[in-house]
């Protein structure tokens, strides 16, 4: 059977090693993390070792490492495990800056070996309708999406909060999911050019050395579509969550929403004018069909 590491076993962590391991497609041969707690909690969940860091785990002879440590650490992970033969599952962002990301694209080019980002929202069964109608022609042509995510709450570690260890806010957080789901529902047309906006407590960002809390980005893609994402944290935005994507066509419109400000639940609707119709509903177990969809290919 094919055998996977896990570096990093926080929340995130622990989760995607359960969808994995339920889906039977791979075993775990260890965990590595910071926190022993963490690793020990972990190990006696998968029935595993627990090895000290990255190093350990490579000298396992294994197949893949998904990789679910704090957002600096990633791209250095991530080449080191492909330069080593390992496949890479990593959590978002790859890199927190376009260098580091064409870093770790070249290693895994260059090693031949499976690379995935953890994009999880677009194993959302809303999120796939919603496409599933884009390449039906069902929209006609597609002009313009709306797609936002407000967070009421903000992380809760404090390298969140640090752009040199983080990259950025609410955008390398949330909007990088935005940007995933308007470009993979409309199959990735060129973006032409972006515009953006970041404040930070109500204020315009400027040259201030701390990370966005609300943003707002207008992208023009190929074909004259027009896309527009706004995302914070600690929004009063009066739910836990607000969290939508629109798509507007010349024959159609359809609709992404999470029910009553959840984070994991969410239904879609193909919209005609006034009216519109179900495409999905509660419950969906979308969370961990990133992680296995890469542990299907890899095995």
């Amino acid at each position: 059977m094919t055998r996977v590491g896990f570096l990093g076993v926080g929340w995130i962590g622990r989760h995607r090693m359960r969808a994995m391991l339920d889906s039977g497609v791979v075993e775990a041969a260890a965990v590595a993390d910071a926190s022993p707690e963490a690793a020990e909690q972990a190990a006696r969940q998968a029935g595993c070792e627990v090895v000290d860091g990255l190093d350990a785990l490579l000298s396992l002879d294994l197949d893949g490492i998904v990789v679910a440590t704090p957002s600096a650490l990633h791209a250095e992970q991530a080449v080191e495990a492909l330069a080593a033969g390992c496949a890479v599952f990593c959590q978002k962002p790859l890199g927190r800056t376009a260098d580091e990301v064409r870093a770790v694209v070249g290693a895994a080019r260059k090693a031949d070996r499976l690379l995935e980002v953890d994009l999880s929202y677009r194993f959302t069964e809303a999120a796939r309708r919603m496409r599933e109608l884009v390449r039906e022609g069902a929209l006609g042509r597609v002009y313009a999406a709306d797609l936002t995510f407000h967070n009421a709450y903000g992380p809760d570690k404090p390298w969140f909060y640090d752009p040199v260890l983080s990259g950025g806010g609410c955008v390398m957080d949330l909007g990088v999911h935005l940007v995933d789901l308007a470009l993979w529902t409309l199959d990735f047309p060129a973006v032409e050019t972006v515009r953006g906006r970041l404040y930070a407590a109500g204020e315009p960002l400027g040259g201030r050395p701390v990370v966005e809390d609300y943003a707002t980005a207008d992208l023009a893609l190929a074909g004259g579509v027009s896309v527009r994402l706004a995302c914070s944290w600690n929004l009063p935005a009066g739910r836990d969550a607000a969290i939508s994507a629109s798509l507007y066509g010349t024959g159609g419109g359809a609709e992404l929403t999470n029910v009553g400000g959840s984070f994991y639940d969410f239904e879609a609707w193909r919209c005609d004018g006034p009216r519109r119709e179900p495409l999905c509903a509660p419950p969906d177990a979308w969370g961990g069909r990133a992680a296995v969809a890469w542990a299907e290919r890899l095995a």
